[in-house]
């Protein structure tokens, strides 16, 4: 049984063959069916009507599961899914466009890895250094380029040593530890790329399409991942962009080109607003303190200060911390009873705890500066029971 002859002559999509071995995992005398391998998902289709689940290659043997089973010696019809063939033809080329893309980019571009999915395709490309929003941008462009110039794609089998040698062809390690016979599978997009590959490929970058660039990541160091789709679902998520470029420029009232520019602006005001309320808060805090300071009481021989204040913990003890003069001890809770305390001639972790050991929860901090958090009653009562 040889190989698959589908990378070779990826345009058969029918043909008959003897069955060399049946039942539900069927061998043929040849096969037009791509087995799963290199990142490219096996073929899909039907043999002598059978629903094909899977093709894979044991020990250079191309095996077939079917839904059913054939019998031995008989002669049956293989007939592989266009639709499908012909997308794995375009997403698996676009993959080496898209690498020879990142040769142009990029200094000391490695492979890393790919897989062909029905929604997206990925290449892992190795860099020293990592590859940027900006860069994305342009890896997709230069692909697209290389679509639109109608490069022609061919196939051909070389010496391995001739092959290893070319300083044009892109090898990861896991290709080359794979080289077992005498020659070497080679793809190339005329001018563009060179790889040692063995999947299925359109004759033309045309025939590729729209490549859309959808996600970037990291999935290890010196790595980055590239997704992106072709076909139907780079159109949909161009679609999607599109929309939603339109609405962001209609919400701001610019243009695409204006746009980040109005972002810009809008991100000021934002800031300004946040830091005009910021004083704001800091302003009621400090009215709501000296509201709170007029209104001291004795206790234990010292000047005390306790109140409640709609504010943040830190705010809390900002203002403790700051506590006006004349107040020995100050107490600021919240309504629901998170709390600050700030002592000079006190201790205001034994404030805390005294307090923390009566209400629940719990704090802790310095002589100067304590809080607490948790307690089982609002800062209302905690006042009121530290003024009592």
């Amino acid at each position: 049984m040889a190989p698959s002859n589908a990378p070779d002559d990826p345009g058969t999509l029918s043909f008959e063959a003897t069955v060399e071995r049946g039942g539900a995992d069927v061998v043929l005398s040849e096969t037009y069916f791509y087995p799963a391998g290199g990142g490219q998902p096996a073929d899909r289709g039907t043999i002598d009507g059978h629903d094909v689940i899977d093709v894979r290659e044991e020990d250079g043997t191309v095996v077939h599961a079917i839904d059913g089973r054939i019998d031995p010696e008989t002669t049956v019809r293989g007939e592989i899914d266009p639709t499908f063939r012909r997308y794995c033809m375009r997403a698996h080329t676009a993959s080496h466009a898209l690498y020879g893309a990142g040769r142009r980019l990029f200094e000391d571009l490695g492979y890393g890895g790919f897989d062909i999915t029905t929604e997206k395709v990925r290449v892992d490309l190795r860099t020293p250094s990592e590859i940027d929003d900006d860069a994305v941008v342009e890896l997709e462009a230069l692909t697209n380029r290389c679509v639109w110039d109608s490069a022609p794609v061919s196939w051909e089998r070389l010496p391995r040593e001739e092959a290893l040698n070319r300083d044009d062809v892109a090898f990861n390690t896991k290709t080359e530890e794979g080289l077992s016979g005498e020659t070497v599978r080679i793809v190339e997009i005329d001018g563009w790329d060179a790889a040692a590959c063995g999947g299925t490929h359109v004759p033309n970058t045309r025939e590729i399409g729209p490549v859309t660039v959808l996600d970037r990541s990291n999935p290890g160091e010196g790595l980055t991942r590239i997704e992106f789709a072709v076909g139907p679902e780079a159109i949909d998520r161009r679609a999607t962009e599109k929309r939603a470029l339109a609405d962001a420029t209609g919400a701001l009232g610019t243009n695409a080109e204006s746009l980040l520019d109005a972002i810009e602006r809008l991100q000021a005001d934002r800031e300004a607003l946040q830091e005009k309320r910021d004083e704001l808060r800091a302003e009621r805090v400090e009215r709501r303190v000296e509201d709170v300071a007029a209104d001291p009481f004795e206790r234990e021989g010292l000047r005390w200060a306790a109140g409640v204040l709609e504010a943040d913990p830190d705010a809390l003890a900002e203002a403790v911390r700051d506590r006006p003069d004349g107040v020995d001890v100050l107490v600021l809770a919240t309504p629901s009873g998170q709390l600050a305390v700030g002592a000079g001639e006190a201790n205001a972790a034994d404030v805390v705890e005294t307090l923390t050991d009566r209400f629940g929860g719990g704090g802790g901090g310095s002589s100067a500066v304590a809080q607490a958090g948790g307690l089982d009653a609002s800062g209302r009562d905690v006042v009121e029971s530290i003024r009592g």
